[in-house]
């Protein structure tokens, strides 16, 4: 079985959008409910409604992929399910090292849906002597001191990041270091990676503060508070300028330039 390290996914090379790419796992996971309820076809409309989007944008995103549906009939589900898992590399091995297993690390561990998606967790690691050899979700936890010889081993080029965040840029340079071309991180800071490295960022702190927001303003609107009327103030009064020979305005305190420094 091909492992991560020998093949890459083929979106950008065919010059597929990264908005489309983004979109591609909505509808895949959509599709694959309809297959697990042996649903045979499946129209543009009906899928874009399960996905979330729009349905020109649904086709518009499949055009990407070479498939068109059948008029009057829509798209094969089977076939698209493949087709999708294919453009997203989906259909080969891909080995996953998740680094720092404390509640959350322990918790994607256990999580079903990489094995179903084509991820294999491949080593759990952990800085704290007390967690080596502990099975987390069947898996034994090793030292974070061997972190460059088990990316070696299994061939590891995504790495999961679940680190306190004092800590998370220090693991992040070693697994580039090591060889990860690809990182999720759910610790919340901002990491520093060289070009050719992919960083996909997950902030549940940050999503709970936008619902937070969103709360808030329908609480307002409920309670039928308005927004305080903008009053506006009170106009200043004209000074008298001139323009000079070079493109400015002489005004009573001097030349004023003709574009103001930020």
């Amino acid at each position: 079985m091909a492992t991560g390290r020998t093949h890459r996914p083929a979106t950008r090379s065919r010059g597929i959008p990264e908005a489309t790419v983004a979109r591609l796992p909505l509808y895949l996971r959509a599709l694959t409910t309809l297959s697990e309820r042996s649903v045979p076809t499946v129209s543009s409309e009906e899928l874009a409604a399960a996905a979330g989007v729009n349905s020109a944008k649904l086709r518009k995103d499949f055009s990407y992929l070479g498939s068109y549906g059948t008029r009057g009939v829509g798209y094969d589900v089977e076939y698209l399910v493949y087709q999708i898992s294919r453009e997203l590399g989906l259909t080969q091995d891909w080995p996953v090292v998740i680094v720092g297993i404390g509640n959350l690390g322990a918790a994607l561990a256990g999580y079903g849906g990489f094995a179903s998606r084509g991820f294999r967790v491949a080593a759990l690691i952990d800085a704290d002597p007390a967690m080596t050899g502990k099975p987390v979700a069947g898996i034994p936890v090793q030292h974070s001191d061997d972190l460059e010889k088990i990316i070696a081993e299994d061939g590891v080029s995504i790495g999961v990041i679940a680190t306190p965040a004092g800590v998370a840029q220090a693991v992040c340079d070693r697994l580039v270091a090591a060889g990860v071309t690809s990182i999720l991180n759910f610790a919340p800071t901002v990491l520093s990676v060289p070009d050719g490295v992919d960083v996909r960022k997950v902030d549940l702190s940050i999503e709970l503060q936008i619902l937070a927001f969103h709360e808030q303003r329908k609480a307002g609107e409920e309670s039928g508070e308005e927004a305080a009327p903008q009053v506006a103030a009170p106009a200043a009064p004209p000074v008298a300028t001139r323009t000079t020979a070079e493109g400015g305005r002489k005004g009573p305190d001097g030349d004023v330039p003709a574009v103001m420094p930020a």
